[in-house]
């Protein structure tokens, strides 16, 4: 890469850097149309194709959205997901009057750590099917995770997920007609390489993570979860209601 091209793209960065923060922090509200390309050039003091760049990066990052003939504008998409006794991602969504689904990444049969083996109160070493996940609404990556199911008695839930992008759907397929969430953890970290680049969010950025632990309802535990919600996308909220 040539030096200007260097130079172009640390340039785009630390506008980025700039503008994200600007909005995580309110400067920049939600809704509010950003300056034309040309007063940022100048405002940035650089040309109108990095600053080009730079929005691009943002909107590739859910921050802003770009309207053709309208100008820029800072994301307004938030949506408040309660985690409850019963926690549903597509209900969730619905709820908020939004359309989603999970896509399932990648499936593989695995064997239980210790930890895995106590919260699902099986012997160490037992299989496992695993699942990563991603969840969407309205084309936005909303969290990523990664889900473990006893086998073999949810051997199939895979395909079931992969047709419907529904875990409810996948616990019904195997004689689960309810099931409800024991309990969940939430805390705020920074994402992995990985899991930033699934969520097209940056490194710098902390992200939500939930550990998640459902059971049918004779008590059994059926699935272990652990969730990265892009932090900037979603609010959480803790539903006490013991009869929701």
């Amino acid at each position: 890469m040539e030096v200007g091209q260097v130079r172009q793209r640390r340039l785009s960065d630390d506008i980025v850097a700039q503008l994200e923060t600007m909005i995580l922090e309110g400067t920049l509200r939600a809704g509010e149309r950003l300056p034309a390309e040309r007063a940022l050039a100048e405002q940035f003091g650089v040309n109108r194709h990095t600053i080009r760049r730079s929005l691009a990066s943002l909107c590739s990052q859910g921050l802003v959205r770009i309207t053709q003939g309208s100008g820029t504008y800072v994301e307004d998409f938030a949506v408040d997901l309660v985690l409850g006794k019963r926690t549903r991602h597509q209900q969730g969504l619905a709820q908020a009057g939004l359309r989603g689904s999970l896509v399932v990444l990648h499936a593989q049969t695995t064997r239980a750590t210790a930890a895995l083996a106590k919260a699902l109160q099986v012997p160490a070493r037992s299989p496992l099917l695993a699942l990563r996940v991603r969840g969407d609404a309205e084309g936005q990556p909303l969290h990523i995770s990664e889900r473990y199911f006893l086998l073999p008695r949810f051997e199939n839930l895979a395909a079931v997920v992969r047709e419907t992008g529904s875990i409810t759907a996948g616990f019904t397929a195997h004689g689960v007609a309810d099931y409800t969430r024991r309990e969940s953890r939430i805390t705020a970290e920074l994402p992995s390489p990985e899991v930033a680049a699934q969520l097209r969010q940056t490194t710098s950025r902390p992200v939500l993570q939930v550990e998640s632990l459902n059971v049918d309802l004779a008590g059994t535990p059926i699935e272990w979860a652990r969730a990265w919600f892009a932090g900037d996308r979603v609010k959480l909220t803790i539903d006490h209601d013991e009869h929701a």
